[in-house]
């Protein structure tokens, strides 16, 4: 059963205040133990990229090098090392003698990777409506539950990592781990940005959303689950173009 209104309005509260808690941003970084040069880099790429991702780290702030340093107890290679990697995936950007920063949100890419999004994911959601794997079932059962709970309590990010996981259970079940490797690149193009559509109201929309795919799964309705995750991928680009024009300074022009 779905939140109640009233319960939607305790939402709306608790959860009015955005990833940018922090008056300063680089508090979300913690310190981290020595290592290995190759292991330091990929903690630092996983604590910046969870910090912009979660829009801690906002779209078209400078990213001070030496903050980060001095937050998380590294040297200056494993924080170049680890803002390459997230310039490789998009994230950030080197202006030439400002500095990197973190890259302002592209409706033209979110539009490309909707696009794969939608080819990969509403086949994969017809194979495994055509899979009757009660394994499957239970494991997204179980998500929803979560996901429920999640909205009634107003736990905005815990709800993103359900979403996540809703999503990746999908996956796994079709063993497909090529296609999931390609969606998974997408999914983080896409992630900050569904972070802005994050309101309680929207919450409640995704785990209808959610549930009207399981519903057509459980069925064994293969085409009715396709077109539940078509719409559900649509109704990704309707909020990202009205959060463009309420938050134009996190997107490109």
């Amino acid at each position: 059963m779905l939140a109640s209104s009233m319960q939607i309005k305790r939402a709306v509260s608790s959860s009015s205040v955005v990833a940018s808690a922090a008056s300063n941003p680089y508090d979300a970084l913690h310190k981290i133990k020595g290592g290995e040069r190759g292991s330091l880099t990929d903690a630092v790429e996983q604590a910046l990229r969870e910090a912009i991702v979660t829009l801690v780290l906002e779209p078209g702030m400078m990213i001070d090098k030496l903050a980060v340093c001095e937050r998380m107890g590294v040297s200056r290679f494993p924080v170049s090392a680890a803002l390459a990697r997230l310039a490789h995936a998009g994230l950030v950007e080197v202006l030439p003698q400002r500095g990197t920063r973190v890259k302002p949100i592209s409706l033209e890419d979110i539009r490309q990777h909707l696009f794969i999004r939608r080819a990969l994911e509403v086949e994969t959601v017809r194979t495994v409506a055509l899979m009757r794997d009660s394994a499957t079932l239970e494991a997204l059962a179980l998500n929803l539950d979560q996901q429920r709970e999640a909205v009634t309590s107003g736990q905005r990010l815990r709800f993103h990592v359900l979403d996540l996981a809703f999503h990746g259970i999908l996956f796994d079940s079709v063993n497909l781990p090529r296609v999931k490797e390609i969606v998974a690149v997408s999914r983080n193009a896409l992630d900050r940005a569904r972070q802005l559509l994050a309101s309680p109201e929207r919450l409640v929309h995704t785990l209808e959303e959610h549930e009207c795919i399981f519903k057509a799964i459980r069925n064994c309705k293969a085409d009715t689950a396709a077109k539940a995750m078509h719409d559900h991928l649509d109704q990704v680009v309707a909020e990202l173009r009205r959060s463009a024009n309420e938050r134009s300074d996190l997107f490109e022009p």
